[in-house]
């Protein structure tokens, strides 16, 4: 069936993932759909093989072999952002900043923590991302949900994704295709100052300006990964061409030449010096694909 759709133009073969994430590196998908409309995805169904469903690529690292499955991209038909009330509905494409503004725009609280995170709704839903104290499952109350191995698009209530911390049981070939949020009353003006506050915190802590993939373990009940990287006198620690960020510990920054081995390379060893030194196990928020077990 991807045969087919290949020589129709509906599909790509061979489409460097790379480019498509914040680390820059690594290698092709077999087969890349970037789907504009829902047909695109019914055409690919029902699709039981192997898949990723790629956002913003903000989190993600690619192996330098590439990816052997169905990477799926959704595009300007999942973009949009409705306002009614104080509820906000968003587009799976949809970078968290531009909700983040729209709806201080429109006075309607609850949505700032999101200007500091670079992912997208659908993946914010997926691994329920959040930052400065809130996440996606405090204000998401619904969200459409298609199932690639059936070719059918359903309404799900956030109880069914059982969110934990960064996390949810969807799986590969369920795709969010939009989600429904929702807010409270709020001040433009001081939704606008929390906002500016929220980006001169990342500004001031963060390495911006460099190839990461924002935070890359996720923060131990109690505590926080960074400190514990940084406690241990691990910032500058380096595999290759990738090194922990000397500005905040759970950084983890690309330079020229850098490979996705280098950065998976990376997190290894300083999951494996933390755990050596202290029994905590850090657990990776980034996702690895191609990389096998």
């Amino acid at each position: 069936m991807l045969t087919d759709l290949v020589l129709a133009g509906t599909v790509r073969e061979d489409v460097n993932l790379g480019a498509l994430t914040t680390y820059k590196v690594g290698g092709p998908a077999r087969w890349l759909l970037e789907a504009e409309k829902i047909s695109d995805l019914q055409a690919v169904s029902p699709y039981d093989g192997t898949v990723l469903v790629m956002g913003r690529g903000s989190n993600l690292v690619v192996a330098d072999e590439g990816f052997p499955g169905l990477v799926i991209r959704l595009g300007a038909a999942f973009s949009g952002i409705g306002l009614e009330g104080y509820d906000v509905t968003a587009g799976s494409s949809v970078p968290l900043p531009a909700v983040a503004r729209a709806a201080a725009r429109a006075g309607i609280g609850g949505f700032a923590w999101m200007v500091g995170v670079p992912g997208s709704v659908g993946g914010a839903i997926r691994m329920n991302a959040g930052c400065f104290g809130s996440d996606v499952s405090n204000t998401l109350t619904s969200a459409t949900v298609f199932d690639l191995r059936t070719g059918v698009a359903t309404e799900r209530e956030p109880a069914t994704f059982d969110y934990q911390y960064r996390s949810s049981n969807l799986n590969s070939h369920e795709i969010v295709l939009a989600g429904q949020f929702a807010g409270s009353p709020g001040d433009p003006e001081e939704i606008e100052d929390a906002m500016r506050e929220i980006t001169r915190w990342r500004r001031d802590h963060q390495p911006g300006g460099t190839h990461n993939a924002g935070s890359v373990f996720k923060n131990p009940v109690g505590d926080a990964a960074g400190r514990i990287i940084d406690d241990l006198g691990l910032k500058g620690t380096r595999v290759g061409q990738v090194s922990v960020s000397t500005k905040h510990a759970n950084f983890f920054v690309a330079e020229p030449g850098a490979t996705a081995r280098d950065i998976h390379g990376l997190v290894m060893l300083v999951q494996s010096l933390v755990h050596e030194r202290t029994g905590i196990w850090l657990v990776p928020e980034m996702v690895f694909v191609g990389f096998g077990e």
